[in-house]
């Protein structure tokens, strides 16, 4: 029958796997909160009225609060991370203080972010909550940046390695086809932090980007996040 085809088809298994992950539903709800940030900023500057603009606004918010509380608790991940990365010893000198750096970075805005959260629930309020989530910004703009090293770097290696590689024999092309695999994936990533780095660098202050600038970033970056999150549930 044709329903017993579609609940047992192999893409629904998989929309399973991937929903019962906290990283891709994070990255839905990412998704949706940027492009509702672009999108609010769109519809401001075509003139629509504000009864118009007021769904975006809330999804923007709402979405970006459940976020937060997501993410509570999360930065003893981060910091345990930094501490293998600091402890490898076969890991190239440049990858891991990369590493090192990335995952302090991530793990002290995770910790700002969670003091703040009550503040911008609107539990209780914090007359320091602006100051921290500033650090807070300042420290994820710092582990993109490390990310950042990384990638290029990862890519120059990677490159550097195809250039080595003899063509003409059966495990040369092997190789190169991994390269190319590793490559591809490096490359997304890269173009990820650097479409996320737009975010924090314009809240603190480093660029004057505007809203929909930022949205149209943060949703580009939100949907490379939710392909590589599909395909590690594949």
């Amino acid at each position: 029958m044709v329903a017993d085809a579609l609940i047992y088809h192999p893409t629904v298994d998989h929309y399973l796997r991937y929903v019962a992950t906290t990283v891709g539903r994070d990255k839905i709800l990412r998704t949706l909160q940027y492009f509702s940030r672009f999108y609010a900023w769109y519809l401001y500057r075509t003139n629509h009225s504000p009864g118009e603009i007021a769904p975006y606004e809330a999804v923007k918010k709402q979405f970006g609060l459940s976020r937060k509380l997501l993410r509570v608790g999360k930065f003893v991940e981060h910091f345990q991370m930094a501490a293998k990365a600091a402890d490898a010893r076969t890991m190239d000198p440049v990858l891991k203080y990369c590493a090192v750096g990335r995952q302090l970075g991530y793990g002290f805005y995770l910790t700002f972010d969670a003091i703040t959260y009550f503040d911008a629930a609107g539990i209780r309020p914090n007359s320091a909550a602006k100051r921290l989530q500033r650090e807070a910004y300042k420290a994820w703009l710092f582990g993109l940046i490390c990310n950042s090293v990384a990638g290029f770097y990862t890519l120059y290696q990677l490159r550097q390695r195809a250039l080595a590689i003899n063509k003409k024999d059966a495990e040369g092309t092997v190789e190169e086809k991994r390269l190319q695999r590793e490559r591809s994936a490096a490359s997304l990533q890269l173009v990820s932090d650097l479409c996320d780095i737009t975010i924090p660098s314009t809240f603190v202050g480093y660029l004057n980007l505007d809203d929909g600038l930022v949205g149209l970033a943060g949703t580009v970056s939100s949907l490379l996040g939710v392909y590589a999150a599909w395909k590690k549930t594949a």
